[in-house]
């Protein structure tokens, strides 16, 4: 049985349980390529000689870059906020305002780290002016992924990580790429949408033209894969690709008793 590897960043959607049945659905390539890479549990997962990963999140994107480069010195860095006395409400709303006023790299990708593990839920929410604005988590000992940064250092050593719109990352596209997008899902209600990775968002229309993308894409015989919600609006966007459900779980809450299921749908073109 293949080890499987978590991402160092917990991840609303994160694609830890499907990273089995999305590799299936991808064909050998000399370079998978993933616009919307989030937390990586595809990346980490598959067997690829080179990776293309993007996400329109400059946060995320600059800590990966710290990690594939400098991986010691972060670990060593990070391992120094995950300490009882930074555990606080008071120490977290403390450094969550050093993050939003730091224009430091280095610093931001140290705290990105600490408010992802310490915050609520592993959510990664900015407001209207780009200010993260997680709540704190109050856990009893946030966990410090060591082991998981280590792999994800050593794998990144294949990866070039961009940060671009999806649009920019389709024009990048060359024949032996295969590409999976893991784009913000459209939401189950009016209601539902909680979760804006970076302050530039992403609406019905990007949910369209991500689907005409994959459409031109295949034409030029490239793969794409396309993981959302099963909706009636969703089926009619893709109505070009194959289409496969499952069942997956997924809640914001932090209490896994009350997570349900929901029908993950997926879109392929090729």
């Amino acid at each position: 049985m293949i080890k499987k590897h978590r991402a160092f960043l917990k991840w609303a959607g994160g694609k830890y349980s499907l990273a089995e049945k999305i590799n299936a659905n991808l064909p050998k390539a000399n370079k998978l390529v993933e616009p919307f890479v989030g937390a990586g549990s595809v990346f980490l997962n598959s067997d690829y000689e080179r990776y293309l990963l993007n996400d329109i999140n400059a946060d995320l994107i600059n800590l990966y870059n710290e990690v594939k480069f400098n991986a010691a010195e972060y670990i060593n860095d990070a391992r120094k906020l995950f300490v009882a006395k930074t555990n606080d409400r008071e120490t977290y709303y403390a450094l969550r305002q050093q993050f939003n006023d730091s224009v430091d790299v280095y610093e931001r990708s140290l705290l990105f780290l600490y408010l992802n593990r310490h915050g609520y839920n592993g959510l990664c929410r900015y407001n209207r002016s780009g200010g993260f604005n997680v709540p704190f988590g109050d856990y009893k000992k946030p966990y410090f992924p060591e082991a998981e940064l280590e792999y994800f250092a050593e794998k990144a050593q294949k990866a070039t990580f961009i940060c671009e719109s999806y649009e920019a990352v389709f024009r990048r596209l060359r024949k032996g790429n295969v590409v999976y997008c893991d784009p913000p899902y459209v939401p189950l209600s009016k209601t539902a949408s909680f979760t804006s990775y970076a302050k530039q968002g992403f609406n019905l229309d990007d949910q369209a033209n991500l689907a005409l993308l994959a459409e031109h894409a295949c034409q030029r015989g490239i793969t794409v894969l396309i993981s959302n919600h099963d909706t009636t609006l969703t089926r009619k966007i893709y109505d070009k690709a194959e289409l496969s459900t499952l069942k997956v779980g997924r809640s914001i809450s932090q209490n896994g008793s009350t997570r349900t299921k929901v029908d993950e749908l997926f879109a392929l073109y090729r």
